[in-house]
């Protein structure tokens, strides 16, 4: 099993992305697309926001929680760590639960990544 890194930028925003060469598609940090939505204004307060979001999905039984993966991607210090992915299918419905002005055009530009 083969997973190739990459960094996209959005907006110059890095959003971290691994290709599976098993499952053959690209997987997006769920953090770093939470931090490009909200505006964060560093890792932690995107992480912050993600875990509550997590917390609140799982909640209401919401399967797409339930079923992202988990890929070692470099961290901000340089190390690998594991960190919450999601494919394109399962960002899409994530997207939706953020209230956010850039979701459109972050879902035309995650199409166009993955694709």
């Amino acid at each position: 099993m083969t997973k190739k890194q990459a960094i996209q930028l959005f907006e110059e925003k890095k959003v971290r992305t691994v290709w599976d060469d098993e499952q053959e598609k690209w997987y997006f940090s769920i953090v770093d697309t939470v931090a490009v939505l909200t505006d964060s204004k560093d890792y932690l307060t995107a992480r912050k926001y993600w875990n509550k979001l997590k917390q609140r999905l799982k909640e209401e039984g919401n399967e797409t929680v339930t079923n992202c993966h988990q890929f070692k991607l470099q961290a901000l210090d340089g190390k690998m760590r594991m960190t919450d992915v999601a494919d394109t299918e399962q960002l899409f419905r994530l997207i939706q639960s953020i209230p956010s002005p850039k979701a459109e055009p972050f879902k035309q530009w995650m199409a166009q990544v993955a694709a």
